[in-house]
């Protein structure tokens, strides 16, 4: 059972600092061969600099964008008032902070990234399941945000150039000057990642506190046009408090929560650079559930204005912007937007598959081509079809996402914290043969664990507008719970593999 207790490390190996701290012993060789990179490497003591403010200011940047907006929008254009919103999306974000700060704790004390992270579970080959399937939904989110910016950048032209660009011929339902946007944002993107995260941190810092200004500036502007701020938190509720409400919280609940199960995952990709566990503890805590709750309040009572104001809700903000005839007051929102947009897309969407993708073959891809594999791949799965509609975003998109990363988050938190008590051997995780190779370089333990955990939490999903139908209907009770449903699943299933296998060993 020598895989799954603590174990001693051999000082030869890896030295462990006086603050908790661990990396390979000076002098030594790093690990080399098929399953090891520069970037996949564990990030030195003396690199791990990153404090509270830095980590605050990263999710300050990732929270407060377009698709959070349309987190808290998307529930009022669905039929809750601005209480009843905020009330789902503050629960949600302090209940995903739980599993942020556990699965992070490995960042800072070993320095690896979320794929290495997950080979102590899953096996040095079988941690490309999760990396893969972590990828492809940031494929998803990609495309997304990148969407949201080119529709930025065609709004903010359209208003500057005139007719000739906004009501330009049209191609696959949008105007070519849309689609032209849409690719000029998205080299924009692939620009500033290939600069590296150094660039990526400093980008942050500043990004952070210039789209919180602008969020209170669309504030301004919408209860002005309401005449006070009075109209925006007089909106009722579709729903009141009773069954409606309830029926709709709880599916409403888990996509909140799906909307950062991604980064819940791949939360080492970024606490692997943190100069202490107290840096990325409190820089999570302050910067996540406060400035998640900050934004939500500020989206809502700017969507309940536009209710007041146009007879509807208006839950996309650059349609909102470009309501306004104020040419600076469009330049600058739809600037704030371009801002946010680049801050959460490039930390949340472009850091973690790029690892992902360079876990799957290390020799031959680098953490920029695993970008720029991911910024293609983001395209193909047609963004503009995600982002269509309230309900298909906030209920069939979170919601799938939410229930299949669920999963790996319990077999990453049971292995980790129940299993081996927050201790690794980092030379283990690079080479073949050692206490992560299981067989073949795989745990089928944790596979199990992830399908049985995968199919009850999403199998009796509604996939519209995706597909049609639910593809076990017989699940279709546990559908609405499907983060908890999967994490809860998968913890239990694996720990209960794990120490069978233990036991079996034991007595052979």
């Amino acid at each position: 059972m020598t895989d799954i207790a603590p174990t001693a490390t051999p000082m030869s190996d890896q030295v462990t600092r006086a603050d908790g701290r661990v990396e390979f012993a000076p002098g030594s060789p790093p690990p080399s061969g098929p399953y090891a990179n520069k970037d996949l490497l564990p990030v030195p003591v003396g690199k791990r600099t990153w404090n509270t403010y830095n980590f605050s200011a990263l999710w300050v940047g990732m929270a407060h964008n377009t698709a959070s907006w349309t987190l808290a929008s998307g529930l009022i254009a669905v039929g809750m008032d601005w209480k009843q919103a905020v009330f789902t999306i503050a629960l949600a974000n302090v209940i995903v902070l739980i599993p942020m700060l556990l699965t992070g704790h490995a960042g800072p004390k070993y320095g690896i990234p979320f794929p290495v992270f997950a080979r102590a579970s899953f096996g040095v080959r079988g941690a490309n399941l999760p990396a893969v399937v972590r990828a492809l939904v940031a494929c998803g989110w990609f495309g997304i945000q990148t969407w949201i910016g080119g529709e930025a950048i065609y709004f903010l032209a359209g208003k500057l150039i005139g007719d000739s660009w906004a009501n330009a011929s049209r191609i696959g339902g949008h105007a070519w000057t849309m689609w032209l946007s849409f690719a000029i944002f998205w080299v924009i993107q692939v620009a500033i990642i290939y600069r590296g995260m150094e660039t990526i941190r400093r980008f942050e810092n500043w990004a952070a506190p210039f789209v919180l200004v602008g969020a209170f500036v669309m504030l301004w502007w919408m209860s002005d046009k309401a005449g006070g701020v009075g109209p925006l938190f007089d909106q009722p509720s579709k729903l009141g408090w009773g069954g409606g409400f309830w029926k709709l919280f709880w599916p409403s609940l888990m996509g909140m929560i799906g909307f950062w199960s991604t980064l819940s995952l791949n939360i080492p990709d970024f606490t692997r650079y943190g100069k202490s566990q107290k840096a990325q503890t409190w820089g999570q805590a302050l910067g996540l559930p406060t400035t998640m709750t900050l934004f939500a309040f500020l989206s809502v009572l700017v969507t309940s204005g536009s209710q007041a104001v146009y007879g509807q809700p208006v839950w996309d903000p650059v349609q909102l912007a470009a309501k306004t005839d104020n040419v600076v007051g469009l330049l600058y929102a739809l600037v704030t937007v371009l801002v946010a947009t680049l801050s959460v897309n490039i930390a949340a969407n472009l850091v973690s598959p790029a690892f992902d993708f360079s876990n799957v073959a290390p020799r031959k891809i680098s953490f920029r081509t695993g970008a720029l594999v991911t910024s293609v791949l983001a395209v193909l799965i047609f963004p503009w079809k995600l982002y269509s509609d309230p309900q298909g975003y906030i209920f069939t998109w979170l919601g799938l996402v939410g229930g299949l990363l669920g999963t790996v988050a319990g077999i990453l938190i049971a292995d980790y914290w129940i299993l081996r008590r927050g201790s690794l051997h980092l030379a283990d995780l690079y080479r073949s043969g050692g206490r992560y190779w299981y067989g073949g370089g795989w745990n089928w333990r944790a596979v199990v664990a992830f399908v049985v955990g995968g199919v009850l939490a999403i199998g009796g999903a509604d996939f519209h507008p995706l597909v049609d139908g639910r593809p076990i209907p017989a699940l279709s009770p546990l559908a609405d719970y499907g983060w908890a449903v999967g994490l809860g699943t998968s913890m239990v299933l694996y720990v209960v593999l794990m120490l069978l296998r233990g036991r079996e060993r034991a007595t052979a």
